[in-house]
């Protein structure tokens, strides 16, 4: 468990366990699209954590001030042939609580993230923001990320 400040207030980051489960789901619905394409049967997202827990590329962390969850945000370390065998850190997920905005936490979890990359190797960060969050662009921007590349989804199971 690692501690962070913003705003002088300390925060803990530590890994997620299974009873954060309800708590990332209500971060992840707690934003205009989040609310309409979160699910709210937690099977899934207990099924999905389970699968994350049990592959040592991935790290679900989440944020504490105190008991109380106030973020999330999901690791990858991804090893890649380009780049002359760069490892990528992929950060995804990323969620701060309402209340919880605008302390400066963003920048703190977010320089945590990066230097977890650094310590697994990873050369490189990456993420992908959907093109409905022009307020999250703009903060990726302020840390220094450039929007290089563009992204395409694609269903494959009828979503």
């Amino acid at each position: 468990m690692d501690t962070i400040t913003a705003s002088g207030r300390p925060f803990k980051v530590r890994r997620a366990r299974l009873d954060d489960v309800a708590a990332i789901m209500a971060l992840m619905a707690d934003d205009p699209l989040g609310a309409t394409r979160e699910p709210a049967d937690p099977a899934p997202y207990e099924a999905a954590f389970h699968e994350i827990e049990a592959d040592p590329n991935h790290f679900l962390a989440v944020v504490t001030q105190g008991d109380v969850v106030v973020g999330t945000l999901q690791l990858t370390i991804i090893p890649g042939m380009s780049r002359g065998g760069t490892k990528r850190l992929q950060i995804e997920g990323v969620r701060i609580a309402g209340h919880a905005r605008r302390l400066g936490l963003g920048v703190a979890v977010m320089e945590w993230a990066h230097e977890f990359g650094v310590c697994h190797g990873a050369r490189l960060a990456q993420l992908t923001s959907d093109r409905q969050r022009p307020d999250a662009h703009r903060f990726y921007e302020r840390l220094g990320y450039v929007p290089s590349h563009v992204g395409f989804k694609r269903p494959l199971m009828g979503d």
